[in-house]
């Protein structure tokens, strides 16, 4: 374990490495790292404690229920004008093209 001399040096390199500025946010991001580590190794044993039990774990959020699709009520209107072309009088003679 460093002593109170060494720990003056490491902070030293630390300070000439990183300067002032970027030091508290590399302190805070360490602290977040650790805290997100401790969360995830405490769920890991809740759920080795849940399995040992014969519980099941819960799922992290339920899926809603899927919506009926929606019925056709009428014809689309690409289709409709597909159906009254049939119907539309042409000008072109109706024999063979000349």
């Amino acid at each position: 374990m460093p002593g109170g001399y060494e720990w003056l040096i490491i902070i030293a390199v630390l300070l000439l490495l990183f300067g002032a500025k970027k030091l508290p946010e590399m302190a805070r991001s360490v602290g977040q790292s650790a805290r997100v580590f401790k969360g995830e190794m405490k769920g890991l044993k809740d759920d080795d404690a849940r399995t040992r039990q014969g519980e099941e774990p819960k799922p992290a959020q339920e899926l809603p229920a899927a919506a009926p699709a929606p019925q056709q009520a009428a014809p689309a209107p690409q289709q409709q004008a597909s159906q009254q072309a049939p119907a539309q009088a042409t000008d072109r003679p109706a024999g063979p093209a000349a």
